[in-house]
């Protein structure tokens, strides 16, 4: 049986505690993986990023994106928690934890995870400059879409 734990938040994510968790009691993991995405200082001109999320909706895609993950390959556990709210460089923004039994199943579980979080999660990205200046709403990247790409059957 799989579990499978999703979440958002605007409080700060502990991944070693969420690696804890996923393993706690289990003998039938081999593997575990984690991704952990941080909010980059962009050369030292932004002071926060601010994530807005459509609520409700974007509970039920992640949810979504991880059950489609775990359907299509054989891990054992799978969180996926996104922080929403002003983020500041160095804070985390997201952390996927996959585990299975082999190797190949949880990476390749997180790696799916992310790039269709990036594509489909509705989550809204703005930098606040650290000098005031306006910077506006990040644009989705091309890139983005290409990593999703990869994962048709």
């Amino acid at each position: 049986m799989v579990t499978l734990r999703t979440l958002i938040t605007a409080d700060p994510i502990d991944t070693a505690g969420e690696i804890a968790a996923i393993q706690a009691g289990r003998s039938d993991i081999g593997a575990v993986v984690s991704f952990t995405g941080l909010c980059r200082d962009e050369d030292g001109r932004l002071d926060a990023l601010e994530l807005e999320h459509y609520p409700g909706m974007a509970e039920k895609e992640i949810g979504r994106i991880a059950a489609q993950a775990a359907e299509r390959w054989e891990v054992s556990a799978l969180t996926v928690i996104h922080r929403h709210g002003r983020i500041r460089p160095g804070e985390t923004i997201v952390v996927v934890v996959a585990a299975s039994t082999h190797r190949h199943a949880a990476f390749e579980a997180a790696e799916f995870v992310m790039d269709f979080l990036k594509t489909h999660a509705p989550f809204w990205k703005k930098e606040h400059a650290r000098d005031g200046t306006p910077t506006g709403w990040v644009a989705a990247k091309a890139s983005d879409d290409d990593a999703k790409a990869r994962w048709k059957d």
